[in-house]
């Protein structure tokens, strides 16, 4: 199996053996910038074939925390992307601008970028972490409640949709 099968997203497979969390998770960002990881993403992250992470945000809202064979295949998905170049570079320069390359330590912190906690306004706070499309996502209590407001408010209008297209 490749680096670029260790997770899911739109082009990588799922590891069965080594599958992202389920669910939304409570952590916080301590006073120092780290991110304490709850158990079953520090389990995750170990199950790794790179330990590399790289830590963003792409909208300067919400962050991310990358494996690092993910961010690569992004990367060039910016360089490749032609239906509007100018969109993939402003998303790149945000990425690059609040991102930094980090690992997670044997307490399974990772330090998030100083300028990335800032822009979020993270720094000493909770948040909730959820894996999405090969990523961990880190949101804020706002964001978290906005988006919780939103899926809650067109809740069962989505799910007879996606039921007719097929989900179970």
């Amino acid at each position: 199996m490749g680096e670029d099968d260790e997770i899911s997203s739109s082009t990588h497979s799922i590891d069965p053996l080594n599958e992202p969390p389920n669910g939304r998770y409570p952590a916080r960002v301590d006073a120092k910038g780290r991110l304490q990881l709850p158990v079953r993403f520090q389990q995750y992250i170990t199950g790794l074939r790179e330990k590399k992470l790289f830590c963003t945000s792409l909208d300067r809202r919400i962050g991310q925390i990358y494996p690092i064979s993910v961010w690569r295949a992004n990367k060039k998905f910016f360089g490749e992307y032609r239906e509007d170049p100018q969109a993939a570079a402003r998303i790149s320069f945000n990425a690059q601008d609040l991102g930094a390359d980090s690992e997670m330590d044997k307490d399974g912190r990772v330090l998030l970028p100083p300028e990335m906690r800032r822009e979020l306004g993270i720094e000493n706070q909770s948040v909730h972490l959820i894996a999405f499309k090969g990523r961990i996502e880190i949101l804020s209590e706002p964001i978290y409640a906005e988006r919780k407001r939103l899926a809650t408010a067109s809740a069962a209008d989505d799910l007879e949709k996606l039921e007719r297209s097929g989900l179970q």
